[in-house]
Parts: C-alpha cells; structure tokens; sequence
C-alpha cells in the first residue's frame, strides 16, 4: 500500500504534503530531519494520511492535493469535512 500524507510544522503553521511506500518510516525521517525538503526546519506533525493502491496513484493524488494547497478544498482536507475526497484519517 502507498500513502499520501500532509504534515505540519508546529513552529510556523507551514504544510509539507509527500507520498510514500511506508509511512511510519517517512514520517520518522522527517521528523528526524533527514527527509527532503523538511530537513532544515521544523517541528514536524503527521495531520493527515490517505492510503492508495499504489505509489503512482498516490502521486496522482499528491499531486492533486498539492493544487489545492492555500485554498478552500485544502482547507477541507485539513479541517476533515472534504466534499469531493473520501474522509482522510488524522495523523
């Protein structure tokens, strides 16, 4: 099974969205800041996490949600009351 996950940076409020193969281990990475675009800075938090079938269809998704980054459907995702996505778990 695939993921696509959205964390946040407790410090500034900042969101990193990514996909993954095993998450626990990704999540552990960032947190420990040795995963990509996170390393340099933050307190990082899993807030939400969608599984999928496979890693292109989770970055198909990604890449969706990242779209939506700053506006209302990525708010819904955040607040957990999304319309047009199945119900994303919490982190």
């Amino acid at each position: 099974m695939a993921y696509v996950y959205i964390l946040q940076d407790r410090i500034s409020g900042r969101y990193y969205i990514g996909s993954c193969l095993e998450l626990s281990k990704r999540v552990l990475r960032h947190k420990r800041h040795t995963g990509g675009r996170t390393t340099s800075r933050g307190d990082w938090q899993l807030i939400r996490y969608k599984g999928c079938s496979d890693i292109a269809e989770a970055r198909k998704l990604e890449k969706l949600v990242k779209s939506y980054k700053g506006g209302n459907a990525f708010k819904k995702i955040i607040a957990g009351t999304e319309d047009d996505l199945e119900r994303w778990p919490s982190g």
